[in-house]
């Protein structure tokens, strides 16, 4: 059977994931069910943890548990309250523990970050910047965090200093599903589709409303393919995000940081204004960030 050292743990609002981590941070298993943060009552985070993470607990011994992401919300298990940058993504004894019932379990919940002036917050996306920067400790420059809510983060000295969310991918997936272009919108994709309708709504991203209702429009009169609609939508909404998120992209350093596909189209989109953004994986860093957390907190117990 296999044991954890200490077991990581990304929980989002939809999904939990954990990993069973050995000494030297290499995950020896993996897990994951749908009981994410906003299916659970307070008192059901440790059930619903344990019935991942059970089987890898040694009997009589405390397993140390970190966890990331929507689980330190207020409606999450505790709350873990958030930290003003500038500052370092994590940070020595900055972690909330949660309070557990079983004697096998003591869990740490990673703080989100926050910004007063212009404001705005973040939560589990430092947890992957500081992945990202315990691989790349000299990075000068700005992270995209593209998903559901993207960040842009600025990032000097090894802090995050400012950052921006845009919601594009929240507004895809309500427009694509919820709106009246559900009935144009499908599945599959066309390349050269998007990059048209990203050089049009950087150039005129004032007209973005209007383009939309035109791929209803286009449908209805020209029988528009499905796939070509939807990747018209995303480019346009990329699009209208890369014209207000220049201040932090023109002439920086860029990464990109997120799952495969959407990371994708980020990057295409960046390559595309004469930018040459790396990509970094999402889950990886994540886990990277998770392992850093855990080496601070080793440090802190000594």
């Amino acid at each position: 059977m296999t044991t954890a050292d200490w077991i990581a743990v990304d929980w989002g609002t939809t999904h939990l994931r954990a990993w069973a981590m050995g000494a030297d941070g290499t995950p020896r298993a993996a897990a994951a069910s749908d009981a994410g943060m906003a299916t659970l009552a307070r008192d059901g985070f440790e059930p619903a943890l344990l019935a991942l993470v059970a089987p890898w607990l040694r009997t009589g011994e405390v397993t140390p548990v970190l966890a990331c992401g929507m689980v330190g919300s207020r409606q999450g298990w505790v709350e873990a309250a958030y930290r003003a940058v500038p500052c370092v993504p994590l940070e020595a004894g900055g972690l909330t523990p949660a309070p557990v019932r079983d004697p096998r379990l003591s869990v740490r919940v990673i703080p989100g970050l926050k910004q007063a002036n212009h404001p705005d917050v973040m939560r589990g996306e430092e947890t992957q910047i500081a992945g990202f920067l315990s691989r790349e400790p000299q990075f000068d420059g700005v992270l995209c965090l593209p998903g559901t809510h993207t960040k842009w983060v600025r990032i000097s000295a090894g802090e995050a200093v400012s950052f921006q969310t845009f919601m594009t991918g929240e507004m895809f997936a309500l427009l694509a599903d919820h709106s009246v272009l559900r009935h144009t919108v499908g599945k599959g994709w066309d390349d050269e589709a998007f990059a048209t309708a990203l050089d049009d709504a950087l150039s005129r991203p004032d007209r973005l409303a209007a383009r939309l209702f035109s791929l209803r429009a286009e449908a209805l009169l020209s029988g528009l393919d499905p796939a070509t609609a939807r990747a018209r939508l995303s480019g346009a909404l990329i699009g209208a995000e890369l014209a207000a998120a220049k201040p932090y992209w023109l002439g920086q350093e860029v990464a990109v940081i997120g799952a495969e596909g959407i990371a994708s189209a980020y990057a295409a989109a960046l390559a595309r204004t004469g930018s040459a953004p790396r990509v970094a994986d999402g889950d990886a860093m994540t886990l990277a960030g998770l392992t850093a957390a855990h080496a601070l907190m080793q440090e802190t117990t000594r």
